[in-house]
């Protein structure tokens, strides 16, 4: 069984550490790495959709980037307990008409043993914006900058 530290329970700091590293895994766009913090069977409620496992995982996230171009994502932490995390997200993308939106969400994560998350259940709400409005413009291949500013310091 594949370990991904850090494992519950979480401490403060392991879940916000927890936190940053599914944003960058996410950042990267590339579904399998981000497959690879999940557990094999792994449930998902993503909107109205609903995921089960790993190669759906894989399924969803690349029809996900290939509609939501242009993808940047923050995440930070709302609560914690056991070997369970509550976050709140914005990202930001465009679809091929260059239509930009800002995407809200919250989600509440259970993990396994190993740190593999087995439970994540998102709520998204979507918002038209112009692209003079982003706030996201770090280097798209690029994790977010350390000295970018989170939701709390953009005012979301």
């Amino acid at each position: 069984m594949t370990s991904r530290p850090p494992l519950p329970p979480f401490t403060r700091e392991t879940a916000i550490q927890k936190v940053r590293m599914a944003e960058d895994a996410w950042n990267s766009r590339d579904p399998e790495r981000v497959s690879l913090g999940y557990t094999i069977d792994s449930k998902w409620r993503n909107r109205a959709e609903f995921v089960n496992g790993r190669a759906e995982i894989v399924q969803f996230l690349q029809r996900k980037w290939a509609r939501e171009l242009d993808y940047r994502l923050i995440k930070e932490i709302w609560a914690h307990d056991g070997n369970r995390i509550a976050v709140r997200f914005a990202y930001e993308w465009h679809d091929d008409s260059r239509n930009w939106f800002r995407s809200y969400g919250n989600e509440n994560w259970e993990f396994d043993e190993n740190g593999l998350m087995r439970f994540r259940h998102a709520c998204i709400n979507d918002l038209p914006i112009k692209e003079s409005d982003r706030k996201y413009r770090w280097d798209a291949s690029a994790p977010r900058p350390a000295d970018h500013p989170g939701l709390t310091e953009l005012g979301f």
